[in-house]
Parts: C-alpha cells; structure tokens; sequence
C-alpha cells in the first residue's frame, strides 16, 4: 500500500510497552506524527528520539500525539523510554504488519550491502486521518523532529 498525501492513512493498532493497544481511530481530533526507527537505544535512533521528546510540548501545543513505532519488543521499549525520559508511547510492532503498511519495510542498502530491514521515514496524519506529510526517507534523525514541528506549526 502506497502512502498518499492527502489520501486517508491506513488504520493501525499496536500495543504499547505495557500491551495497550493504540489504535489510529482512538486518535481522531489529534494530529498524529507516526514515525518508524529501526532500533531501540541505538545512535541515530536515541537522536531523532530525544529530538521529539525535547519538543514534546510544542508538539501537545499543536494538538499532535507522537508516537514511535519499530519492530522492537515491550521490554525494550520499556528500557528505551525510562533510559531516555521519553515523554511519548512507543509501539511493538515485533510482526511488522503496520511497517509493511506504511512503506517502512523494505530493502536498504549500507556500505553496499542489501538487506531487509526498517527504513527510517514519518508520516504526519491530520486531524480527520488523512495523510498530510510522508518523509518516506528520513535523512538526518537527529533534525528531523524539528521539520516536523516547523511544518505543523507554520501558519
């Protein structure tokens, strides 16, 4: 399923670390940045989080939930979140379902070498569920929570 602009997002439900599910729908009249890491407590990863998490205010100023998703399990996320003070929810998607979903599975290629694995990339979803921004790619993890508030934020 390709991730369109302005087409709705598609729906997802994911525990979190302490197996709640959060699902898109229970989301509705928030604006939702859903942004998809390969791994817990690692560099670039830790980066682009504690990049959301100090800017987690502006974010719930703009009337946005943040939420991480990788294929990292519960007590991961659990070690991660308390490491790092993370103020935001974090989703198990150990399946991959909701990775394949959003376009955020798929081949990647590291010093030449191909493999399957996680592609860093974002979706912004809006108010009513439609997509409003995907950074199918994510570049630099650890400025890119701030393009993401400057694009909510901009009038």
């Amino acid at each position: 399923m390709a991730i369109v602009e302005g087409q709705p997002a598609p729906v997802f439900s994911l525990p979190d670390k302490d197996g709640n599910k959060i699902s898109l729908t229970s989301l509705q009249g928030k604006n939702v940045v859903l942004y998809f890491y390969p791994k817990d407590d690692t560099p670039g990863c830790t980066k682009q989080a504690q990049g959301f998490r100090d800017l987690h205010t502006q974010f719930e100023a703009a009337n946005t939930v943040v939420l991480g998703v990788s294929p990292d399990g519960a007590q991961s996320h659990d070690d991660f979140i308390c490491k790092y003070e993370l103020p935001f929810t974090l989703l198990c998607d150990e399946e991959k379902t909701v990775l394949n979903d959003y376009d955020a599975w798929g081949e990647k290629v590291r010093f030449g070498k191909k493999s399957m694995g996680v592609i860093r990339s974002t979706v912004l979803i809006n108010e009513t569920g439609q997509v409003q921004k995907h950074w199918a790619t994510v570049k630099d993890a650890g400025a890119h929570p701030a393009e993401v508030l400057s694009l909510l934020t901009e009038a």
